[in-house]
């Protein structure tokens, strides 16, 4: 009161100091998350370097295990990537070991094998759009037309706002005969004409005969349902399907 009266200083309280956020790399599932939005963004190869350096800080897991398998496919090495997803089929990474191992396949023309993992994806993570979405592309690439219905529908329904859903469902439409029906699925969905155009050049490519396989394959197994043992992945498959991530999400598996 006395240095107020008086016009001296009076007491002030000392700024803050500023609060210090930890940098991703010291936080594990921090970590974790920053390789991730690499790769939502597209930056395969920044996320393998950063995948090593959390190696060395924090040892390897599988959540780690399929980030690498993912982005080792993504940069065209398809063996690094099959080998990885094999690893994966027995762990918490289950579901999108087998998912990876079908687009692996599927680059390969080995389609039978595609069907099959792609299946044991969907099987073990059924509400999955983007795992349904491939089976259904597979199963249209095969020429099993009617069998591509459902988890095509089940995937537009599930997410209603991607358009990669809505442009494999309509061209699940004109493979079908249904032209109307396709060109209010995109109409509904909005999908830009270049959407469009690819739903346009993928018609014009799958309405033809399925060409064989490049690897034949004797009796696959059927998938496995929900809860029984998981199939073994199949010893040979290549490269890469194509961008299957949903970083763009108007790019049709």
């Amino acid at each position: 009161m006395a240095a107020c009266a008086h016009g001296g200083v009076a007491y002030r309280q000392p700024p803050l100091e500023p609060t210090l956020e930890p940098a991703p790399q010291d936080d594990r599932g921090m970590y974790l998350a920053l390789i991730r939005q690499m790769q939502d963004q597209g930056a395969y190869y920044a996320s393998l370097a950063h995948v090593d350096a959390f190696k060395k800080r924090f040892g390897d897991t599988p959540d780690l295990r399929i980030l690498e398998a993912d982005a080792q496919r993504e940069t065209g090495n398809g063996d690094a990537a099959a080998a990885l997803y094999r690893g994966l089929v027995r762990s918490p990474q289950a579901a999108p070991a087998w998912h990876g191992l079908g687009l692996v396949a599927a680059a390969a023309g080995d389609r039978d094998n595609a069907q099959l993992a792609l299946a044991n994806a969907v099987r073990l993570e059924p509400l999955e759009p983007r795992y349904l979405g491939d089976l259904g592309f597979a199963l249209l690439q095969s020429g099993r037309i009617a069998d591509a219905r459902a988890p095509l529908a089940k995937a537009a329904e599930l997410a209603p706002d991607s358009s990669r859903a809505a442009a494999n469902l309509a061209l699940w439409a004109l493979l079908s005969g249904q032209s109307s029906l396709a060109e209010t699925i995109m109409r509904g969905a909005r999908l830009s004409g270049p959407v469009r155009d690819e739903v346009a050049r993928l018609y014009a490519t799958l309405r033809s005969p399925p060409a064989a396989p490049v690897r034949a394959q004797a009796s696959p197994a059927p998938p496995v349902a929900a809860g029984d043992t998981v199939q073994r992945p199949p010893g040979s498959m290549l490269e890469r399907f194509a961008p299957s991530s949903d970083r763009s999400d108007e790019v049709m598996p």
